[in-house]
């Protein structure tokens, strides 16, 4: 009898914070560093670590992402979100959320030094500017 587990075509990934990749990315003041997971998994998801080192400007405007969802794991600094429901919520050092694809929302100030680990499902993620929902900026 053989008990081997069958083979997946999903891969084994280890990344180090020495062989992490930069990658191109949505927003221009955000450096992404890629763990890998994209290729190992087959474009099933994909995690990466967003790091800014200025804080936001001015609010990125409404969008929404074309995905299954959106995972964050604040790690360091914080980002005020607003969302399409009317909720704003501050993402804090140690602080998930998780947005469902397709949900508008606005990221509108954050703290000068930021890193937050991101997992997108699938990986292909798309982001798509919007309108802003009736009765908000």
């Amino acid at each position: 009898m053989n008990d081997a587990a069958p083979k997946s075509a999903e891969k084994i990934a280890h990344v180090t914070p020495e062989t992490a990749k930069i990658i191109p990315g949505r927003r221009a003041f955000f450096t992404y560093l890629d763990l890998g997971v994209e290729d190992a998994s087959n474009g099933a998801m994909k995690a990466q670590v967003m790091k800014s080192t200025q804080g936001l400007s001015k609010p990125t405007g409404w969008h929404y992402h074309e995905c299954d969802r959106q995972f964050l794991y604040m790690i360091k600094g914080w980002v005020d979100l607003q969302f399409e429901d009317g909720r704003k919520i501050r993402l804090n050092a140690g602080d998930t959320l998780t947005i469902p694809g397709g949900t508008r929302h606005n990221e509108i100030a954050t703290s000068e030094e930021m890193d937050i680990l991101e997992i997108l499902v699938p990986a292909g993620m798309r982001t798509v500017p919007c309108d802003p929902p009736a009765g908000m900026e």
